[in-house]
């Protein structure tokens, strides 16, 4: 039963974040953030449900961290709606995501076999990125700053969700690995299609279609922690 409102729950909200990219394409930007809201607050509930069923304090921070996304989301595109105070509110948003990686990742942390090798792998591979993302794109200064502690967050996060699922690999950490990973591409892609020469239509689709797919499956690992 639990299981058949969670998958008509996420349905729901693909078709809301479907909606949301085609509104959004077409700059109609006060629905746009409705449909994201509501798109966000789907996965939100699934996070709830999942608490309620399980109870533990992993289920208790992955929520804060989903709650923190959906935030973020909405910060995200409310600044098309405010051309003084769009970078400012965009930065913002970016601040909410940061806190909502940070609350993943003290989930995961219990739950690690091999933290150190974990961390240290993914500020390697964060700093690797970063280098080339520098050296690729012209970014201000404050983006800049923001993107170090942001994407050093969220590939540390990913690391040490990886580092669990090698230690011990079962449905769970599966799950919230794959969700971590497509986090990480989805925020990649979204750098590049942001602060990149060309902003394409097909790359707005691929880093919100894996952004709400991880948010989905993140949210579903709790019920098998």
């Amino acid at each position: 039963m639990i299981l058949g409102t969670v998958f008509a729950i996420g349905i729901v909200g693909m078709i809301l974040q479907a909606a949301f990219i085609i509104i959004e394409h077409k700059e109609r930007y006060v629905p746009a953030v409705i449909l994201k809201g509501s798109a966000s607050l789907m996965f939100v509930i699934i996070g709830i449900m999942a608490y309620g069923a399980r109870g533990t304090s992993f289920g208790k921070l992955v929520l804060y961290g989903l709650i923190c996304g959906a935030i973020g989301d909405i910060l995200l595109n409310l600044r098309y709606l405010s051309k003084d105070n769009g970078q400012k509110i965009f930065l913002a948003g970016i601040a909410v995501f940061f806190a909502g990686h940070i609350m993943y990742l003290i989930a995961l942390i219990p739950l690690s076999e091999n933290l150190v090798i974990s961390v240290v792998a993914g500020v390697i591979i964060a700093a690797i990125l970063l280098t080339y993302i520098f050296h690729t794109l012209s970014v201000k200064i404050a983006f800049k700053i923001f993107g170090i502690f942001y994407i050093g967050a969220i590939v540390i996060m990913t690391a040490v969700a990886i580092g669990n699922l090698v230690a011990l690999s079962d449905g769970f950490r599966l799950i919230f690995a794959l969700g971590a990973v497509l986090f990480t591409v989805s925020d990649v892609v979204l750098i590049f299609n942001t602060f990149g020469d060309k902003t394409t239509f097909t790359r707005r689709i691929i880093n919100l279609s894996c952004y709400y797919i991880a948010q989905l499956l993140i949210a579903c690992s709790v019920f098998m922690s």
